[in-house]
């Protein structure tokens, strides 16, 4: 019993460009197959259909290079699209917004980059932070949801990143807060008030409570960063108990419960610390400003027995500066002591005495060191109109030829409801007479911009600073804090100093600007325009210019192709014999020239190495990709760019 196996009369048809050894080979491939029992041989057609002239068809489109370089010329197209270049720049773009800026500003503000101190000094260093006025109902009372949320959240961010970038790159000694931590922290209810305005009454105590463990969270739990660049043997210290009219209100306006409950959680508003060889007296002037406000019931300042209904509000503050010398005499003469190394206490004279001798002991009263002394107020002193804030100030800057007189550069002497820019001249004077005979240097906040003044109506001509807001919410596109360097060597036991200074010699000074947030949230607007556009464009082009070249068309087939292998019999003249083939002469079994070829007779462009016609009679046909149009294209290369920039932006700000 024999086989023939037909044979294409176009199998030497094929013959791929620049491949000799193939052509020369292909008669002897096909005796070969001739050879082999027709299963094997229809196996070894099937992996020459589906593997090897595919690679051929490969080699012939790499135009003569080696073919070793055609699987990397596909991964270096699938990896240099368009979408990830997008993907890319947004990687960077978001890496510069959300830490380079604010590490070149922590870097530009550097602690010996503006310091100006002997080499052998040691300063005690502060930041100065004022009205960070955490973002709340009262903020913006009619922004809807979920754009108050993203207020919240974004600025709570800002103020979170700042402060721990303060404590991570600069570390300072001392953190001095100069009021106004909350917006509406006076509109909120305590057990035994409520809010003047019916709009919030309905916020109560708790309400607080969840304000005050969000300012912990920005502030209080960044604290420990800064005390590996801290050497100071005492510790660092962080005060945020000076408040503003945000917290409390102003003047007349002040509830006790609520002033009490501030006091409850960051401790007294008036009080004297020595930092850094300096006597440093904060004073709570938003209540202390109710002695020369009209009475709200009698519409007098005060009352025919010579107490005014409000005097409860001013009182503590009033009689916090008659007894200026003492407070200031106890906290000097105790940080002398600390530094001597000596036991707090008192040293009791042991003798015997007579029983019926009575011994009395009787506390020697502190004396003033005499400390140059600093004031801290949330509103800033009183000044002429138009007084010049200095070229430092965000909002207007100085007109030419620094003129005496400013009206756009200045602090506007103004009040209003719960408000007052700047403090009377009466307290304003009070204040700086009492305060200490060697008043250096005052620091305020209030105005959220910079403003730097010389009190030459007062005695000493005390400097003033208002400080800025650390808040990119509060009008002002460059947020900022202030740097102070202390530095005032001082004996022990005297406290007088050891280095001949001047006076203000003492203190240094530099305003730190942070980014500034709005402009980066432009930015990447912009650039989502731009990646927009640009996505677009190119959903347009590969649909309307390049159809064939569908990023999901696959490299091989996925569908499986079997060429037919026809084993054709002819029967013999007699019925009674099996059927076998007539050999032809020579003794070679012939071949049916009808059957359909056994190899590929022309490239295909799907699949390179078969023909029109056998795609069409394949039992397993391949299946062309349905083009997904301009809008399936444009939302596709939208979402894979997107996931990877939403992925990389919540990394950045969950991390930091």
């Amino acid at each position: 019993m024999s086989y023939s196996y037909p044979r294409s009369a176009n199998v030497d048809t094929y013959r791929p460009a620049r491949r000799d050894y193939h052509t020369d080979s292909s008669n002897g491939h096909s005796r070969l197959l001739d050879s082999l029992p027709p299963w094997l041989a229809q196996r070894a057609a099937e992996i020459q259909a589906h593997w090897i002239v595919p690679s051929f068809s490969i080699m012939e489109n790499s135009r003569g290079s080696n073919a070793l370089t055609a699987r990397p010329w596909r991964i270096f197209r699938h990896i240099f699209t368009v979408s990830n270049a997008l993907a890319v720049l947004w990687f960077f773009t978001l890496w510069w917004g959300e830490r380079t800026v604010f590490q070149d500003s922590l870097e530009r503000c550097a602690w010996g980059s503006w310091e100006n101190w002997p080499q052998d000094a040691a300063p005690h260093r502060v930041v100065f932070i004022a009205d960070p006025q955490l973002v709340d109902p009262h903020t913006y009372p009619g922004r809807p949801w979920p754009l108050s949320t993203l207020t919240v959240k974004f600025t709570d961010q800002y103020l979170r990143r700042s402060f721990s970038s303060i404590q991570r790159d600069l570390g300072p000694d001392s953190v001095l807060f100069l009021g106004d931590l909350f917006d509406g922290g006076r509109e909120w209810a305590t057990l035994h008030s409520s809010s003047p305005e019916k709009r919030y009454q309905k916020y109560k105590d708790s309400f607080w409570k969840n304000e005050y463990r969000r300012f912990v969270r920005i502030f209080s739990d960044q604290w420990n960063e800064g005390d590996a660049h801290s050497g100071n043997p005492r510790g660092r210290r962080m005060i945020a108990s000076l408040p503003g009219n945000h917290d409390l209100g102003f003047g007349t306006g002040v509830q006790l419960p609520v002033r009490d409950r501030f006091q409850t959680y960051f401790g007294p508003s008036n009080r004297v610390d020595v930092i850094g060889n300096h006597t440093f007296v904060s004073i709570d002037t938003v209540s202390l400003s109710a002695m020369d406000q009209p009475d709200p019931d009698t519409g007098s300042s005060g009352s025919g027995d010579g107490h005014p209904p409000n005097e409860l509000i001013w009182q503590d503050a009033e009689e916090f500066l008659n007894n200026m010398n003492i407070h200031r005499g106890k906290a000097e003469t105790e940080e002398l002591r600390m530094m001597r190394n000596q036991s707090e206490g008192h040293v009791f004279n042991h003798k015997v005495v007579d029983i019926s001798q009575p011994t009395l002991h009787q506390r020697i009263q502190p004396e003033v060191v005499g400390l140059p002394t600093i004031l801290l107020t949330h509103v800033p002193l009183y000044r002429k109109p138009a007084t010049p804030c200095g070229p430092l100030r965000e909002r207007y800057p100085p007109s030419d030829g620094a003129p005496e007189e400013d009206e756009r550069n200045a602090l506007s002497i103004s009040a209003g409801y719960q408000y007052q820019n700047v403090l009377t001249q009466t307290i304003s004077k009070d204040l700086v007479t009492k305060a200490g005979p060697n008043l250096v240097h005052v620091y305020s906040g209030d105005d959220h911009d910079y403003c730097e003044v010389t009190h030459r109506e007062f005695s000493g001509s005390p400097k003033e600073i208002t400080v800025k807001s650390l808040s990119w919410a509060m009008g002002v596109r460059h947020p900022g804090f202030l740097l102070t360097s202390l530095w005032n060597p001082i004996d022990p036991a005297t406290g007088k100093p050891t280095h001949s200074m001047g006076s203000g010699a003492t203190v240094q000074n530099h305003l730190c600007l942070m980014p500034d947030q709005l402009s980066i949230f432009i930015r990447y607007g912009l650039l989502f325009g731009l990646t927009v556009a640009i996505l677009l464009a190119r959903a347009v082009i590969l649909v309307l210019y390049f159809p064939a070249e569908d990023s999901s068309t696959p490299v091989l087939p996925l569908t499986e192709f079997r060429p037919a292998l026809h084993v054709h019999t002819a029967k013999t003249p007699s019925s009674s014999t099996s059927s076998s083939t007539f050999p032809s002469p020579g003794g070679l079994a012939s071949r049916a020239v009808t059957a359909p070829p056994r190899y590929p007779k022309a490239y295909n462009d799907t699949y390179p190495g078969l023909d029109h016609d056998d795609v069409d009679n394949a039992k397993w046909k391949p299946r062309a990709p349905a083009s997904r149009g301009i809008r399936g294209e444009f939302i596709d290369s939208v979402k894979y760019v997107a996931t990877i920039v939403f992925a990389w932006y919540f990394f950045l700000i969950w991390r930091w």
